[in-house]
């Protein structure tokens, strides 16, 4: 898969550990960003990528991000698709109770490269009957 580094201070997305399913994605900024509890901020990654056709980039947020400061992604999980090829930019949002500094180089998500199926729908008047039927939340009982 190609990447392209947009700037001489951009970094390629990268596992941290051998078991690691996603790479860190790192803040490209001229200067810190500060968001407030509630704020949100678009924050670009320096970096562009080519995916072949039948993959997607899932963008995620880092799990000590947000259970150590309640930052995270507005959108829940992002989806970067094959052709696209602007640069990645990561829409963060500050669920904490304090202001968070965001500073160059930081790393702010993660990105787990998948592939995936695309459907033809055949539509019916009728869906094949399952034990579970119509069941919806929390129809088997709690949690």
């Amino acid at each position: 898969m190609r990447v392209k580094i947009i700037s001489e201070s951009g970094r390629l997305p990268a596992y941290e550990t051998a078991g690691s399913a996603g790479m860190d994605l790192r803040a490209h900024l001229p200067a810190p960003v500060v968001l407030q509890p509630g704020g949100r901020a678009l924050v670009p990654t320096g970096v562009s990528i080519q995916l072949p056709p039948g993959f997607e980039a899932q963008i995620r947020a880092r799990s000590g991000l947000a259970a150590k400061h309640g930052i995270g992604l507005v959108n829940g999980v992002g989806t970067v698709d094959s052709d696209y090829r602007g640069e990645i930019q990561i829409p963060l949002i500050n669920w904490g109770e304090e202001a968070f500094t965001i500073r160059d180089g930081e790393r702010i998500a993660q990105m787990v490269v998948a592939g995936y199926e695309r459907v033809t729908w055949e539509e019916a008047e009728e869906l094949a009957a399952t034990g579970r039927g119509a069941g919806g939340f929390g129809h088997t009982g709690i949690c």
